[in-house]
């Protein structure tokens, strides 16, 4: 194996550096590729995966993040995805709970240094997979490879494709899951740090490794493949089989067989103790899950819905070939590849089956090469290649379940391992044939270095939603959600008018998507265009119907239209299919206010508070409404108990003020309007009620002050000019009496 060793080295021409020095390195590469995303905001899934997850705060108890989906939701619920990934939901919980709140740099540097810990574990993974697993006799793993080790971990750090799952937070699932997959594997040789032949190993440390893959797993289900990656690893490299002769002994049943099963024990007992950790891991995950798999809808992945087994084989086959494009040449980067990203091949005659005839012709190949060749150190390093860039990669093939998406960048976080071992291994080849091997060297250096101007750029882009989602206009201009999140970006910027196009254009591209309908429908909603946003909510709930937000957005068309039972069914529909759906119930009471159904209309804003206890609008309604029909008691009531769950809102001090200065508190309303107005000072309506209260109490001087102060901030306010100019003529009767 030494000698192995020597050669595969030998013919590269790159540093050779200690161990530490190369770590380093690589550590310092790999922080500079993606250093200028620690500042970026939460963008595109991390909304739903921490803003909006509640197992994220301090209320919600630690236990339900064991019962939970990745997003927060209920994973016996027939709507959860079935992501199972609490531990990586804690450390989210952990850099909330640290940074006092939702502040996404705690976040990206704890993406950055998980990803630079990950590289500098590479070193001595590449050690291992393109060295070999040797020790010294005090029992310290020898640094094997020191070349290509370095050369390989470099080419991983600086890889683009991993630009996802770095600057984007949600990525964290993969970052811990390559880090205790890793950790699994080089626990794993551990376990024959004793031995030479794999006869002895240390039962405790294979144990440390099924723990370890245990833990990968419950930071994303990729993690389990670690498991076959150890096994694979133990037959090829501490037992040193060769699979073909193996196989031709098998078939031929060749009596030398026995022997090699007899003297093989050790492996077939490690290897059952793997099978029986991941049978028992998936067990429990089956269990935990509750339900079936995931329900993904087609546009998730549509070829997964083909009624035509070799339409599914030929897409599935074609998706493997744009991940090995995307590991080949990663400059077209998108965050999403769905909703008609890339068109269904239907037909041979499509062009595009070049690329997966050429996918399985380098596979085939270097299979062929792995199996066959006479030399045990190419076999072991083919083969070791192969794994790491198939094995971690099946649970996203589609060809165990179906997963909800077409291709993903950070699923390819660790076959890029695999990836990364093959080209190293390629470029030593080259290095062999080539007589300027200098220029060789440079041309590698230079690959890398135009990857970490990649990962630069790329994860610029990531620091913002804008950024993110118009960087992939140019790569999937077919893609329906691409343009659907860009109008989203708009009009959370207030630019309507930009958004409508992006909207329609996603409703062009994708007749049935249903969310930009109903974005594009609020909008017009908006613009007083009502019919056009009518007719498009109504298409979106007759192409869905259990689509909650659409038929309440529907409902406040229709009322803004005065067809009032309509709107009310549709308020009860959109309620009947979301049952805690507190805005769907302050839109109805405003129904209700305005058919003059008084009790109804309380008993609607009750339910929303009661839903949602900080709905702010709902306990203002209450409140003026109460007031307004001469419940002043009950209106104040109602204030209070409001504003000791909201003790802040300003909007909600206005309208109690208002309350007790009519039932002649003033004190009490003076301090609550000094109160609103210092935390909301440019309310003109504010001032001028501040202003009809002291009018009222009769400090005049007062009243007149906040009169015009509320005429400076709005000269057309309503009623203010009148009261001000009463209340001049009353000073200047004042003051006449006081000349007299």
């Amino acid at each position: 194996m030494a000698q192995s060793e020597f050669n595969l080295d030998h013919e590269i021409s790159w540093f050779v550096l200690p161990s530490y020095w190369a770590k380093i390195i690589v550590g310092l590469i790999s922080c500079m590729c993606f250093a200028n995303s620690y500042d970026g905001d939460f963008v595109f899934d991390d909304s739903e995966a921490i803003i909006n997850n509640k197992d994220l705060r301090a209320e919600t108890p630690l236990g339900d993040l064991w019962h939970h989906d990745f997003w927060g939701g209920k994973l016996s619920s027939n709507t959860s995805h079935k992501s199972y990934r609490p531990l990586t939901v804690l450390t989210f919980r952990f850099n909330y709970l640290f940074a006092g709140g939702f502040h996404p740099v705690g976040f990206h540097v704890i993406n950055i240094i998980l990803h630079c810990a990950i590289s500098v574990l590479m070193v001595d993974v590449f050690s291992i997979l393109l060295g070999g697993l040797q020790y010294s006799s005090k029992g310290r793993r020898l640094y094997l490879a020191p070349k290509a080790s370095l050369l390989a971990a470099s080419l991983f750090a600086v890889h683009p494709v991993h630009t996802e799952c770095v600057a984007g937070i949600v990525g964290r699932a993969d970052l811990l899951c390559a880090l205790f997959f890793l950790l699994s594997f080089l626990g794993y040789c551990k376990a024959f740090r004793e031995n030479k032949e794999g006869n002895h190993f240390s039962m405790l440390w294979v144990l440390a490794s099924v723990l370890l893959g245990a833990i990968a797993m419950l930071c994303k289900e990729q993690g389990i493949t670690v498991l076959g990656l150890n096994a694979v690893f133990d037959a090829l490299v501490i037992n040193k089989l060769n699979i073909l002769e193996l196989i031709q002994k098998v078939l031929h049943k060749d009596k030398s067989l026995e022997n090699v099963v007899l003297f093989k024990k050790g492996l077939l007992f490690r290897i059952t103790l793997l099978l029986s950790g991941g049978a028992t891991m998936l067990c429990m995950r089956w269990r935990i899950m509750g339900t079936g798999p995931p329900a993904f809808t087609e546009v998730d992945n549509p070829a997964s819905f083909a009624d035509n087994l070799f339409v599914r084989a030929i897409n599935y086959n074609y998706y493997y070939s744009l991940n090995a494009w995307l590991l080949l040449c990663p400059w077209w980067l998108c965050f999403d590849w769905s909703m008609g990203c890339i068109p269904l091949i239907k037909s041979v005659s499509d062009w595009r089956i070049i690329a997966l005839a050429a996918l399985w012709f380098c596979l085939i190949a270097l299979i062929c090469q792995a199996l066959c060749s006479q030399d045990s150190h190419k076999r072991r390093i083919l083969t070791l290649g192969l794994g790491f860039l198939i094995i971690p990669f099946l649970p996203a093939s589609n060809l165990f379940f179906r997963v909800g998406f077409v291709v993903a960048e950070r699923v390819i976080y660790l076959p890029s391992i695999g990836y990364c071992m093959l080209l190293t291994y390629g470029f030593s080849l080259l290095s062999k044939q080539a007589k300027k091997k200098k220029m060789l060297a440079a041309a590698v250096l230079g690959i890398l270095l135009i990857n970490v101007l990649r990962c630069v750029i790329r994860s610029n882009q990531w620091r913002s939603e804008e950024q993110l989602f118009r960087s992939a206009l140019s790569v999937c201009p077919l893609n329906a959600k691409v343009h659907y999140n860009v109008g989203k970006n708009l009009a959370d910027k207030g630019n309507q008018t930009a958004a409508i196009k992006y909207y329609r254009e996603a409703v062009r591209l994708n007749p049935k998507y249903v969310h930009a309908m109903n974005n594009l429908g609020n909008i017009l909603k908006e613009r007083n265009e009502l019919q056009e946003a009518e007719g498009l909510l109504s298409l979106a709930v007759q192409i869905q119907p259990d689509f909650a937000a659409a038929w309440m957005n529907l409902g406040i068309v229709q009322n803004s239209l005065r067809r009032f039972e309509e709107a009310e069914q549709s308020y009860w529909t959109a309620i009947k299919h979301r049952k805690k759906y507190p805005d769907c119930y302050y839109n109805l009471g405003r129904l209700y206010a305005d058919l003059n159904r008084h009790i109804d209309a309380l008993n609607a804003w009750r339910n929303a508070t009661v839903l949602k206890p900080e709905h702010s609008l709902a306990w203002n309604n209450m409140i003026i409404l109460l007031d307004n029909t001469g419940n002043l008691a009950q209106a104040e009531a109602v204030g209070r108990e409001a504003l000791e769950l909201i003790p802040n809102d300003h909007s909600l001090m206005f309208s109690l003020a208002n309350v007790l200065g009519k039932s002649q508190k003033y004190k009490e309303s003076e301090a609550l309007f000094l109160k609103a107005i210092k935390a909301n000072p440019n309310a003109a309506s504010y001032h001028g009620n501040l202003a009809v209260l002291y009018h009222r109490w009769g400090n005049l001087d007062l009243a007149k002050k906040h009169y015009e102060v509320s005429l400076k901030l709005d000269p057309a306010a309503p009623g203010t000019k009148e009261n001000y100019s009463l209340l001049k003529r009353k000073l200047e009767q004042l003051q006449k009496k006081g000349d007299v």
